[in-house]
C-alpha cells in the first residue's frame, strides 16, 4: 500500500494532477424541530452551500437543540469556544452576552416587519452582527422572525389590566422580566425544555413567543388561549464559530456566505405567510384567539415604551437613540 501510495504521488507531480482536495462536513444545530420554520432554514442553507461549492463544503443539520441539550445560553458559549460548528438561534438569547443585541427587542419598537427587515439587513443589524467577533463568532446574517405573542390556559387578555397577576414564562433576559413587571404579572424565568411540564403542571399559567413556538411544541395541548400581543420582535441568527469559518477553504467562503443570504430572502418571504397559516392551525386544534380591544393596545404601548430608558445602560444609549432614528426613518 505505502509503494501505491508513493506512486500516485510521484504521478500526480509528474503530470500537474493534483489529488481532489478533501470535502469539508460541518454541524449546523438548531433549537427546533426540523419541520419547523428554523429547522427548513437550516436545511435549505445546507442544500444552497452544497449547491454553490460543487460538494465541497457540507452542513450536517442537527435540530430539537440535541448538539447542546436544549439549553440555549450553553449553546452560544459552546458557538464561541469552537464546541458547535454552526448554530441558528434567537437574537434574544444572544442578548445575554452582547446587550445589544436587546434593541431588537425593545417592546413595540417596530410597527411591522418592513421596519425589522430593514433595520436587520441595515447599518444596526450589521453592527449586531460584527459585535460577536469579539465572542469568536462569525456571523453570516439576520433573518426574520414574527413577533412575539402570549399564550394563557384560561385567561383573554384584551385589555392592559388583563396582564396583572398573570404567571408567565419568559427568557432569562431581564427586558423580557421587565416588560411583564411593568404590565402588572409575574414573569418566571425557566429554560424552554421545562416549559411544557410546567404549563401542563400548572407552576406557570402562560407563556410568550412566536406563534410556531406554541404550534411545534404542541402547546395547544395545555393552553386555551392565543393572544395576539405582538410586543417584542425576535430574530434568528445565523452564526458559525470563527473556528469552524477558518475551517472552510477561502475560495469556498464567500459561496458560503452567499448561500446564506439566498436562504434568508426565500426565508423573509415566506414567514409572514406562514404566520397567518400557523394561527389557522392552532385554531383548529382548540386555540381561541384574542386581540386587544379599542384603545387597549395603545394602553400597553405606552407602558413598555416607558422601560425603554433603563436600558440605555445595558443596550448603550447613542445604540438605542440610533436604533430607534433607524426605524422612525423607515
Amino acid at each position: 500500500m505505502r509503494i501505491v501510495l508513493l506512486g500516485a504521488v510521484a504521478i500526480a507531480g509528474v503530470t500537474g494532477v493534483r489529488p481532489a482536495a478533501a470535502e469539508t462536513t460541518l454541524m449546523l444545530a438548531v433549537p427546533d424541530p426540523i419541520e419547523s420554520s428554523v429547522g427548513r432554514a437550516a436545511t435549505r442553507f445546507a442544500e444552497l452551500v452544497d449547491q454553490k461549492t460543487d460538494g465541497q463544503v457540507k452542513f450536517q443539520v442537527f435540530a430539537d437543540g440535541v448538539l447542546f441539550g436544549r439549553d440555549q445560553n450553553s449553546a452560544v458559549n459552546q458557538l464561541g469556544a469552537g464546541a458547535l460548528d454552526g448554530l441558528i438561534l434567537a437574537s434574544s438569547v444572544y442578548a445575554s452576552f452582547e446587550p445589544r443585541m436587546n434593541a431588537i427587542s425593545l417592546p413595540y419598537l417596530f410597527a411591522n416587519y418592513d421596519q425589522l427587515k430593514a433595520y436587520l439587513n441595515g447599518e444596526p443589524g450589521q453592527e449586531l452582527i460584527a459585535s460577536l467577533e469579539r465572542m469568536n463568532i462569525k456571523g453570516l446574517g439576520f433573518f426574520l422572525r414574527t413577533f412575539r405573542d402570549v399564550t394563557t390556559r384560561d385567561r383573554a387578555i384584551t385589555k392592559a389590566e388583563d396582564f396583572k397577576g398573570l404567571t408567565l414564562r419568559t427568557p432569562n433576559n431581564p427586558l423580557f422580566v421587565k416588560l411583564f413587571q411593568a404590565l402588572g404579572a409575574n414573569p418566571t424565568p425557566m429554560a424552554f425544555s421545562e416549559v411544557y411540564s410546567a404549563l401542563q403542571l400548572q407552576v406557570i399559567e402562560g407563556q410568550e413567543n412566536p406563534v410556531e413556538v406554541p404550534y411545534n411544541n404542541k402547546f395547544a395541548e395545555v393552553q386555551g388561549q392565543l393572544n395576539m400581543t405582538q410586543h417584542i420582535a425576535d430574530s434568528f441568527l445565523l452564526g458559525l464559530s470563527s473556528k469552524a469559518w477558518g475551517r472552510i477553504p477561502a475560495q469556498y467562503q464567500g459561496a458560503v456566505m452567499e448561500a446564506a443570504h439566498e436562504m434568508i430572502a426565500e426565508h423573509d418571504a415566506q414567514e409572514i405567510q406562514q404566520e397567518h397559516e400557523i394561527i389557522e392551525k392552532l385554531k383548529a386544534q382548540g386555540m381561541q384567539v384574542n386581540h386587544f380591544a379599542d384603545g387597549e393596545l395603545e394602553k400597553v404601548q405606552k407602558i413598555a415604551r416607558g422601560i425603554y430608558g433603563e436600558f440605555e445602560d445595558q443596550i448603550g444609549a447613542d445604540f438605542t437613540k440610533e436604533s430607534i432614528d433607524f426605524v422612525n426613518a423607515h
